[in-house]
């Protein structure tokens, strides 16, 4: 399989060791610095470049008829947009805010515990995200994934970052250096809390995720989540 890489940070670096691992081939490495060129011999792209050329990428990648991973977050009020354009080029495309196993089975236990507690209104949920000093959005896209599935499942109705309301689940973000991501949601009582704790200790969870998710989107159509790759609908 042959890979284009948008974004060659870290991540794009750590996704290049796991890829060439298992037996692909990359033929762009695209910064800040040089082109596209190369982008129509790849059969798919995974792009983890920064929220400024998200959009930028992803579109490029539809318009060159290459199917696109993206675990890019911070540019989701386009998310739309982009979900229309794929559809209206008949392309392949897979957003995802966290594409590690461990956190997509997190993400299962906590749409699950959400469900159990809202019948409980003695508890009220707190949620913190700790990421390394380069990480540019706040709070992560995991942190908001896991408020999603709250709010998909109780009487909450939005998070924030600031002093919350009662409908309102309080995110605390915290930068610290070389932290690759720790997730914690917490249910708060008066008598007891309850939390559940996610803890990334390196890149290659997500990385290998990512080309995961490339190896099954060759060959597909349409718009999927990490839901349909590791089969979580079935």
């Amino acid at each position: 399989m042959k890979i284009a890489l948008l974004g060659y940070g870290k991540m794009g670096q750590t996704i290049e060791r796991i890829a060439l691992e298992r037996g692909h081939e990359i033929v762009l490495k695209k910064d800040e610095f040089n082109t596209y060129e190369g982008l129509s011999s790849a059969d798919v792209a995974i792009d983890f470049s920064i929220p400024s050329v998200a959009v930028e990428n992803i579109s490029s990648c539809f318009y060159a008829n290459v199917p696109v991973i993206s675990g890019t977050t911070g540019w989701l009020e386009h998310y739309d947009e982009m979900e229309a354009l794929c559809k209206s080029k008949d392309g392949a495309f897979i957003s995802s805010s966290n594409f590690s196993l461990g956190v997509n089975l997190f993400f299962e236990l906590n749409d699950y515990l959400a469900k159990m507690m809202a019948k409980f209104d003695s508890y009220r949920v707190e949620m913190e995200e700790i990421h390394h000093t380069q990480k540019l959005d706040a709070p992560s896209g995991t942190a908001i994934s896991l408020a999603k599935g709250v709010i998909a499942n109780s009487t909450y109705t939005n998070w924030t970052l600031n002093e919350p309301k009662s409908n309102e689940i309080h995110i605390e973000a915290i930068r610290i250096e070389d932290v690759p991501g720790t997730h914690t949601v917490s249910y708060i009582s008066e008598i007891d809390t309850i939390d559940i704790k996610h803890t990334a200790h390196n890149r290659d969870g997500f990385a290998l995720g990512a080309v995961i998710a490339a190896e099954w989107i060759i060959g597909k159509k349409g718009v999927f989540s990490m839901k349909d790759v590791l089969n979580f609908n079935n």
